[in-house]
């Protein structure tokens, strides 16, 4: 052997690592009662095709194809993918708080339920690809946000929501920055 060696801690170390989100709190988790339509509703944002378990697959697939070649890209693509795990953890708080179970089964309104797979995941090989399916995804989310607060009647659980919209709309900033550094 000749004595190099292809380790990952040689080339990125995530110690310290933080989710990259807006420095603002969460509101608190509360309901103003239990609600299934309301807990369906955010089982889609929580398991979905769009969703929070989608993102967070997708980034930390992402943040391992990256990571030796790419350490900088890499701990940022991490950083969201922790944000995307906050935001999972939140919804489904609040999907228990309302009444629902957290199954990985999102509940649509016409009665299907549909069991989350990766089939959701959009996994290119371009670095300048990967980050472009990133921001499609968050804008596709705040979307989605958008359409179920408008749907929710409790400004307890909207408020969450709009707080994680927050967060999607700066991880959209940071990708636009990481797809200007990626090669063409």
């Amino acid at each position: 052997m000749d004595g190099t060696c292809n380790c990952l801690e040689d080339n990125c170390n995530f110690m310290g690592l933080r989710p990259v989100m807006v420095d603002l709190p969460y509101p608190a988790i509360r309901a103003k009662g239990r609600n299934q339509a309301y807990a369906n509703l955010l089982s889609v944002d929580y398991c979905g095709q769009v969703s929070e378990l989608s993102a967070l697959t997708q980034y930390v697939n992402q943040e391992n194809r990256l990571s030796l070649e790419k350490c900088a890209m890499a701990k940022a693509i991490l950083g969201i993918a922790m944000a995307e795990m906050v935001h999972l953890q939140k919804l489904g708080q609040l999907i228990t708080l309302l009444g629902g179970t957290v199954d990985y089964v999102a509940k649509l309104q016409n009665g299907k339920r549909m069991m989350w797979t990766p089939e959701y995941l959009s996994l290119p090989d371009c670095i300048g690809k990967m980050i472009s399916v990133s921001i499609e995804g968050e804008k596709a989310a705040i979307n989605q946000y958008r359409m179920h607060i408008k749907m929710m009647d409790d400004p307890y659980v909207n408020a969450v929501l709009a707080r994680i919209i927050k967060d999607e709309e700066y991880h959209i900033m940071i990708l636009q920055a990481l797809r200007n550094e990626a090669p063409r």
